[in-house]
């Protein structure tokens, strides 16, 4: 799932659970439960089945189904739906794409951004900085605000859209990255930098940065994976 910013600013991080869970339409809550595994790849969705789960009618069901179908989240053969499931090597196909998008939203953001852009971008940092590598969840949620602020720094819809679809696919391994030795420090430290580029308007340095940024991620996703097959 494409994590949310730290704040939505309309307080539903702060109800329980169960109370957030009602608020979701069937496409927000199928969604969540693809990319939290509780539908795993190669899960048969049947309309019937998940109207009863929701509470809700087929007509909301089958509508969400054919928008995750759409987002790439759901696939379809003949004419039974499943979750998708994705090999290594289009994950890192994803993650390459991820590399230009991202480097571009940076040379944009450079480009672009304002005062208030700065100030708060400079907030998230200082948030992220001071945190403890101790909750992967919460590591991840504000690493997510920092570049969806960037990206509402470019002030491109079109590009926004992109990068939302981007991260949709990679959502289903959303933290891990963050966890491993070392790169919440390597983080913190390429956020800085990328800050500072973006805050000179220094277009290209933000590009080299966001494409060095990115680029190690997936280079620790092989080396996750690599650990993985070993075991």
């Amino acid at each position: 799932m494409a994590r949310a910013a730290a704040d939505d600013g309309d307080g539903s991080k702060n109800a329980p659970s169960g109370e957030r869970r009602n608020r979701q339409t069937p496409y927000e809550a199928i969604k969540r439960a693809i990319l939290t595994a509780e539908l795993p790849s190669g899960q048969q969705l049947v309309e019937t089945e998940l109207a009863a789960k929701y509470k809700v009618s087929r007509t909301p069901v089958r509508e969400a189904l054919m928008r995750l179908e759409h987002d790439g989240l759901v696939a379809r053969l003949d004419r039974t739906l499943y979750v998708r499931t994705r090999s290594r090597e289009e994950v890192l196909d994803i993650y390459d794409t991820r590399i230009i998008v991202e480097a571009h939203a940076a040379r944009l953001a450079a480009e672009r951004r304002t005062s208030n852009d700065l100030l708060f971008l400079k907030q998230i940092a200082d948030r992220m900085a001071a945190k403890k590598p101790n909750d992967v969840e919460a590591m991840a949620d504000i690493n997510e605000a920092f570049h969806r602020r960037i990206w509402q720094c470019t002030r491109s819809e079109t590009l926004i859209d992109l990068l939302e679809r981007v991260n949709l696919h990679l959502a289903r391994y959303p933290a891990s990255t963050l966890s491993f030795p070392g790169r919440w420090d390597e983080v913190n430290h390429d956020h800085a930098e990328l800050l500072d580029a973006i805050e000179k308007r220094d277009v290209d340095r933000a590009g080299e940065i966001a494409t060095e940024h990115f680029a190690k991620a997936r280079d620790i996703r092989l080396e996750l994976w690599s650990n993985e097959d070993l075991n």
